[in-house]
């Protein structure tokens, strides 16, 4: 890929990661001064698990609410699912240290395992997919991920390649 191209998430070294854990994925700076923050919530390990589809909907569906709640003080741009459903990605404005996410998305995942009740959002008006959710499975896996313990994780790149 030429350098313009290149995606930062490609150069993590999946195999060298122990999930779950929150880790900085990147800091950009806006044209108008606005810092964005981008981290990779990881719920399961890379290339071992992955989360089937309609838990990974409803914790995203609960996510969207617990986290806004989990970080009153902090813009919450988006909490959106991995295509490898592995973990989601959550970017905000600012730029809360990893520790306080970590706090904040375990406490939210804590929330998710003890949901009772309607799922929000979870109708053919406001959601693309609406039958395509599941709260057992959702509160199942929010739970496993809680049992591992989430750690600040770092990045860890793969090594570069020497140009040809």
């Amino acid at each position: 890929m030429a350098a313009r191209t290149r995606v930062a998430s490609f150069d993590l070294d999946h195999t060298a990661v122990r999930a779950p854990y929150v880790r900085a994925a990147g800091r950009y700076q806006g044209p108008r001064g606005d810092l964005v923050s981008k981290y990779d919530l990881r719920l399961v390990q890379p290339n071992e698990q992955e989360i089937p589809t309609a838990p990974l909907h409803t914790i995203e569906h609960l996510l969207a609410g617990y986290l806004r709640d989990r970080l009153e003080d902090v813009t919450l741009i988006d909490a959106s699912p991995m295509g490898c459903r592995t973990g989601f990605y959550l970017t905000v404005l600012g730029e809360p240290d990893e520790e306080r996410v970590l706090h904040a998305v375990a406490t939210a995942m804590a929330d998710v395992r003890d949901h009772a009740g309607v799922i929000p959002g979870c109708d053919p008006r406001r959601c693309g997919n609406w039958r395509d959710h599941s709260l057992p499975g959702a509160r199942a896996w929010a739970g496993d991920v809680l049992a591992r313990g989430f750690i600040v994780q770092a990045t860890v790149e793969l090594p570069q390649e020497a140009p040809k």
